[in-house]
């Protein structure tokens, strides 16, 4: 018969549990232990998985390259992307991000800069806004009668090519004709200009000489 008043022996920690978790006096799971490490396992959990492995040790430490040009590393953001745990990859992409979104936006605004240059040296040449309108509609009609869309095109797309159409139109007030050799004095013939109005320095860049060049090229190939 069983004898009831020896005292229970106590059962060994299974092999499952850790022994943080277990009570060797009572030989029962420490539940406020096992409480205690879920509610700190959840709190790491709710944070995110934790820092970058390639997290620096200060925002100083972010190797940011910015060869494009259009702005530098600020030291501000840079803080701001360590606090929030950033790597350094993650801090690089977010900087290409920017330029890469920039760029489209900065090249809108330096052609509605040019623009508005364009047109407020067209207006003093002109004499004014109601006198340029007027010039406008005249130089329009006449170039779209008596010159090729290509090189009207061309040559509206630049104040001093307005110029010239209007100087065409002033002078020569007749459909021009080509030069006998089919080249201006510069020695530059139709397929050379149109390859020039083509070139990102006529159309992008803008650049004045090489403007120049291309609106006397036409103006001579296309003589009154």
């Amino acid at each position: 018969m069983e004898n009831i008043t020896e005292t229970p022996a106590i059962p060994p920690r299974p092999e499952q549990v850790p022994a943080k978790f277990w009570d060797e006096a009572t030989g029962a799971i420490r539940v406020d232990a096992l409480l205690k490490s879920y509610l700190a396992l959840e709190k790491r959990l709710s944070a995110g998985a934790g820092p970058a492995p390639d997290l620096p040790d200060t925002p100083e430490d972010y190797c940011i390259d910015c060869a494009h040009g259009l702005f530098q590393p600020d030291p501000a953001i840079n803080q701001r992307l360590h606090g929030a745990g950033f790597s350094k990859q993650q801090a690089q992409l977010l900087y290409d991000l920017a330029a890469e979104r920039m760029l489209p936006l900065l090249g809108d605004m330096a052609g509605e800069f040019q623009a508005e240059r364009e047109m407020q040296q067209l207006l003093g040449h002109f004499g004014g806004a109601e006198q340029w309108q007027e010039q406008a509609g005249q130089i329009r009609a006449w170039a779209e009668r008596n010159l090729p869309p290509a090189l009207v095109q061309a040559l509206a797309a630049t104040a001093d090519g307005v110029k010239a159409l209007h100087r065409m139109m002033r002078d020569g007030g007749a459909e021009p004709k080509l030069l006998r050799d089919g080249s201006g004095s510069a020695g530059l013939d139709s397929t050379t200009l149109n390859r020039m109005v083509a070139d990102p320095r006529y159309w992008r860049e803008r650049d004045p000489a090489f403007i120049a060049q291309v609106t006397e090229g036409f103006r001579r190939l296309y003589a009154g």
